[in-house]
């Protein structure tokens, strides 16, 4: 009767801990799972007006053959400002633009001609 009750507790023990690894397995990280909804909602919810930038700066200009083309697009949290998100878009001729995404506003570039666009610092 005792090597009966021991297998019943190895049994039990055993699909405890199948099912507690199952359960981390299948939730993940809460913490990390609610930040990436949180930036997926974001990404999702907003649009980019890019109809008030101007055509020099859609293009790094010159011919349109050699004009960059997008590479990545992320949001990201605006650290500098110390609150909001902006949309950062990486072109093949490793420059970049940054956006806000609530307005759609230029707000950051590498690129030169951007440059007069770009909000004041002052």
């Amino acid at each position: 009767m005792d090597n009966n009750k021991l297998l019943i507790a190895i049994i039990i023990i055993i699909v405890v801990v199948i099912g507690a690894v199952s359960a981390v397995f299948l939730t993940g990280d809460s913490s990390d799972d609610s930040n990436s909804t949180n930036i997926t909602n974001i990404t999702n919810n907003t649009t980019v007006d890019t109809s008030s930038v101007s055509s020099s700066q859609n293009s790094a200009g010159g011919d349109s053959s050699n004009d960059p083309y997008v590479v990545s697009e992320s949001v990201e949290f605006n650290y500098q400002n110390g609150e909001g998100y902006y949309r950062q878009v990486e072109y093949s001729d490793g420059n970049f633009r940054q956006y806000d995404v609530n307005t759609g506003e230029l707000i950051g570039s590498s690129y030169p001609s951007d440059q007069k666009y770009l909000p004041s610092m002052e």
